[in-house]
């Protein structure tokens, strides 16, 4: 272990009765860094994304933050921790509004405990303006189910983005959204990255990772297979692995 890693999951293993989705996984996230986290569908990425955050316990392994063990890995946990998730199913509540689905659970309240909605509401038109580019959208009033799957997907990850502390962790968030708003995404991916936050980027897009991410790990059949730094690899290693795993390395390599 070194000093300078925020996050650092050893020996990670997940079955569901008989069936092991996850296989004595380990990897750490250093402060300030971007992690790809790539694989094909079933590879194991959702899980581990969700025992990183504390949605799902881990059956057998280890979790430390800043050096420290967590004995017991909860949400509550995670969040106290500053781990900010934004899942493939964004988590909004269609009947409610954007400003509300954005503080939802962490609303602005006075000392009588009523919500300050003319505030919540200048910092959410604030978030959609600044944070991700969201076209289409008139109000933070709208309610979500007035909003396409892109344009909500876009308000899941501002809300994450606004509330981050320490990681980020993003489960394919750009499969919904327009070439803009991904832009904007992947820059304040690297903008986070000069403030010192760190980000997890779960992505199919192998390209859009080459882009932003410090270090890419690829996952294969529950097994974590490849550890590279963006310098030592190249979006043609990353396909053979995540196409081919294994084998498709090994290829890729002999015929170089």
């Amino acid at each position: 272990m070194t000093d300078d890693y925020l996050l650092r999951l050893e020996g990670v293993t997940k079955r569901y009765g008989a069936n092991t989705v996850l296989k004595d996984v380990s990897f750490d996230i250093g402060r300030g860094e971007v992690v790809g986290l790539l694989g094909d569908n079933g590879a194991g990425k959702s899980t581990l994304v969700k025992i990183t955050s504390g949605v799902v316990p881990m059956t057998e392994g280890a979790y430390y933050w800043g050096g420290e063990a967590v004995p017991h890995v909860t949400r509550p946990v995670t969040e106290g921790l500053g781990v900010e998730t934004i899942f493939q199913d964004s988590a909004l509540v269609p009947q409610m509004s954007i400003t509300r689905n954005i503080f939802m659970g962490r609303e602005i309240t006075n000392a009588l405990g009523l919500m300050k909605l003319k505030q919540m509401d200048e910092i959410a038109t604030e978030i959609l303006d600044t944070v991700v580019t969201i076209e289409g959208i008139k109000s933070s009033k709208q309610l979500v189910s007035s909003l396409s799957g892109g344009q909500a997907q876009a308000v899941a990850i501002a809300r994450a983005v606004h509330f981050k502390r320490s990681l980020l962790i993003l489960d394919e968030p750009t499969s919904a959204l327009a070439v803009r708003a991904t832009e904007a995404l992947l820059d304040y991916l690297r903008h986070l990255k000069s403030e010192g936050v760190s980000s997890v980027l779960v992505t199919h897009n192998l390209h859009h990772a080459y882009q932003v991410c410090d270090r890419h790990i690829v996952m294969n059949h529950g097994q974590k297979i490849l550890d590279v730094r963006r310098e030592d690899t190249s979006v043609e290693e990353l396909t053979a692995a995540v196409v081919g795993g294994k084998l498709g390395l090994e290829r890729l390599r002999a015929q170089a």
